[in-house]
């Protein structure tokens, strides 16, 4: 919240704009950035000067970074030592359980950021630069970097990236990007550091599995569904141009925001499709929001478990507690709750068709940043609306956790009484 507030001090100074903005838009703008969402209500390109910009990617590399990870850092800087307490925090937001393991994947954090963002950049400036010149080209394919490793779904051109819709750089290094930085770093820890498979944990094997078939069911969706819209895929002529579309908006939707093609012209069931991808996100100790792909995935396997009429929760070889699965249908409910509420008072100040109102509160929710273009239509509740939305999709999972995290012993036991469900 306070790095929020700062954001939004900081974009209200006079040479962070190229015209005066209003509180709303300058708290909405950090409020996103810092989410890691993209929602926006001014133009990145043209309402912010190079200044602004550079303040809203700085609000992004922190929020997605993570601030606790951030704090490490500086306390480490500075020479001061992190006590047991800090570490007590740090360790339930990156979901580690060992003190010697918690300072391994903060180093790995910073290592993984540093190198992906630094070749992201790199390897955009092939495409931006011969396009805009050295100086914009530079700039653009910093903050893109940053934007996307950070699933964040910022950008510094007005129509967003549907200019590059065939391009083959920014198909393959912006969705390398958002994919790494949501897929969590802990399963990027184990990848690079375990033997293949059998050397790593469940939480990896979940989150890669779970990813692959979000994946493919994303983008063979989107094809098959958007094939002949002539508003989206149809207006390209080769297969391939088609493919590639799908590919990128297939894969962006779970958690960056970024868009190739016109959001507002998909058909209704895509953009159902594409709410329910957002609402699941990405992984655990990541860049992404949603409820997390993991947590879907022991909801399924608890779903079929209950119909095998099996009383143990497995995968891989490995159980899965109940004490997990409590976790898992507390995030679903309060996630559900939140969405709910947030779509009913919106539907109830706001005029507009429902579809874009949901598909709204999903993105906010799921930190994502896609828009149906109702953004622009939000009033001043609708906008502290998305703005709690935004912000309780981004700490709120963590949050939960922690509370869930702290064991206590009931000192009285009930006798059964028995519930008739479904």
């Amino acid at each position: 919240m306070v790095l929020i507030l700062l954001g939004a001090f900081a974009l209200k100074l006079p040479f962070m704009t190229r015209e005066a903005i209003s509180l709303s838009d300058a708290l909405f703008t950090s409020t996103s950035a810092v989410t890691v969402t993209g929602l926006a209500v001014i133009d990145t390109e043209l309402t912010l000067t190079f200044w602004g910009q550079l303040i809203v990617a700085l609000l992004i590399q922190l929020g997605g970074l993570g601030l606790m990870s951030f704090a490490v850092l500086v306390l480490s800087a500075l020479g001061l030592p992190l006590g047991i307490t800090h570490h007590t925090y740090l360790r339930e937001d990156l979901n580690q359980t060992s003190y010697v393991r918690l300072m391994k994947l903060v180093k790995t954090i910073f290592r993984v950021v540093l190198m992906a963002e630094i070749a992201g950049a790199m390897l955009l400036c092939l495409t931006f630069i011969p396009r805009t010149g050295l100086g914009p080209g530079l700039w653009h394919s910093i903050f893109h970097s940053i934007s996307a490793f950070n699933n964040a779904g910022f950008s510094t051109f007005s129509s967003g990236l549907t200019e590059y819709a065939t391009d083959p750089v920014v198909n393959s290094v912006i969705p390398l990007l958002f994919i790494t930085g949501g897929i969590g770093y802990v399963v990027i820890s184990d990848v690079f550091r375990q033997r293949f498979w059998h050397g790593w944990s469940l939480h990896t094997r979940l989150m890669l599995v779970g990813t692959a078939a979000l994946v493919v069911i994303g983008v063979g969706l989107t094809a098959i569904l958007e094939w002949n819209n002539p508003r989206t895929l149809a207006a390209y002529d080769s297969a391939a141009s088609r493919m590639t579309i799908a590919w990128f908006q297939g894969v962006t939707t779970r958690t960056a925001g970024f868009n190739t093609t016109d959001i507002g012209g998909l058909h209704d069931s895509t953009s159902l499709l594409y709410m329910a991808l957002m609402m699941i996100g990405g992984g655990p100790t990541s860049t992404a929001g949603g409820i997390k792909v993991t947590t879907v995935v022991v909801m399924l396997l608890a779903t079929l478990a209950f119909f095998r009429r099996r009383t143990q929760i497995w995968a891989f070889g490995r159980s899965i507690g109940l004490d997990e699965v409590l976790k898992v249908m507390a995030l679903v409910a309060i996630a559900a709750m939140l969405v709910f509420s947030a779509v009913f008072v919106m539907t109830a100040t706001h005029d507009g068709h429902f579809l874009d109102i949901s598909f709204e509160v999903a993105s906010a929710f799921g930190t994502t940043g896609l828009s149906r273009g109702y953004t622009s239509e939000l009033n001043e509740l609708g906008r502290g609306v998305i703005m709690l939305v935004m912000f309780l999709g981004r700490v709120g999972p963590l949050t939960l956790g922690f509370f869930l995290a702290t064991r206590i012993s009931p000192r009285v036991r009930y006798p059964e009484g028995q519930v008739h469900l479904g």
